[in-house]
């Protein structure tokens, strides 16, 4: 039986490569969701088999001991590697692709937006690149999926972009930005309630008097179930949660890079929001195609209803 091509076609591919993102697509139906979301949630509380240790990444704004919990849960195992993201993903990147992170982006009612912002080696908050391209590439960054767990209106917090602003870095991450958790929903910028998880990422400006330019912005509404696809050197925000309703807004990001990139390069920690996660137990994920590099740790699943992770050695 021939399996389903989600391949971006031609148009969607160009369409990419001048905005820098594409979507929305569907990946759920929004009672499918719903229900595996509301399962998942509740199953997440149990971190007997999570790969970071929760006492040392409590902050004031996130927890970095909830990053990358696709590797002990097998909902959001079988997510990153649906054939509808990984496909699409794969028009981009090329046929060997890695899921390097992923992350929860709740916004509870009342909650403010997030800044302007690009990143590329994710280096902004330790001062360290996460992610290092090999010389001489043409793009940097990742593919970010940002899949709606639930309803993402703009009065509940959705995602904003300014179309075509990927190619080009307004920010320099090596500048590092300070961590103050009081300014968690606390900052007022222009009359909108808009920061960054207690950072200021107005600190990575390279030019200090630029301004994005937000008359040209988007907000990419979704529906529960749906995601979309960026670059994350896209200028990108979201608007603050209103409050209107008591429901929250959950997105779930997963990350993705062609195998040739180098993740966690010459680290064995995670360092930002305050908080520091020990790697020993983090791995890469193989997605699509091959890994010939052999520079990443990987984690490799045991079962499709126990996904553990197996490591395998890297010299680095």
């Amino acid at each position: 039986m021939t399996q389903p091509d989600f391949s971006l076609s031609p148009e969607d591919l160009a369409a990419f490569h001048r905005d820098g993102y594409a979507g929305p697509f569907t990946l759920y139906r929004p009672e499918e969701i719903k229900k595996g979301w509301g399962r998942t949630r509740l199953e997440l509380l149990d971190r007997s088999a999570a790969v970071y240790s929760e006492d040392a990444a409590v902050s004031a704004a996130t927890n970095i001991s909830n990053y990358d919990r696709h590797l002990d849960h097998p909902f959001l195992a079988d997510h990153i590697t649906r054939p509808e993201i990984v496909h699409r993903v794969a028009s981009v990147l090329g046929p060997d692709v890695l899921c390097w992170r992923t992350e929860f982006f709740p916004k509870h009612p009342g909650d403010e937006g997030t800044d302007w912002h690009q990143a590329d080696t994710f280096a902004n908050a330790s001062g360290s690149p996460q992610i290092q391209w090999p010389g001489g590439s043409d793009f940097g960054g990742t593919i970010t999926v940002w899949c709606a767990f639930t309803e993402a209106s703009a009065e509940m917090g959705c995602l904003q972009f300014i179309p075509g602003t990927h190619r080009t870095m307004y920010y320099d991450e090596t500048k590092r930005m300070h961590y103050a958790p009081e300014r968690n929903n606390d900052v007022d910028k222009d009359g909108v309630r808009r920061g960054f998880f207690g950072y200021d990422y107005r600190e990575l400006q390279i030019d200090p008097d630029w301004k994005p330019d937000e008359s040209r912005a988007v907000s990419m509404e979704m529906r529960a179930g749906q995601f979309i696809m960026f670059w994350s050197t896209l200028m990108h925000a979201s608007h603050p949660h209103e409050g209107r309703t008591r429901d929250m807004r959950m997105g779930f990001a997963s990350r993705y890079v062609p195998t040739s990139v180098a993740v966690y390069p010459g680290t064995d920690a995670i360092e930002e929001y305050g908080g520091r996660v020990s790697l020993d137990r983090y791995g890469t994920v193989l997605v699509s195609g091959a890994d010939t590099h052999g520079q990443n740790r990987t984690a490799e699943r045991t079962t499709r209803d126990h996904p553990f992770v197996t490591q395998t050695p890297v010299g680095r």
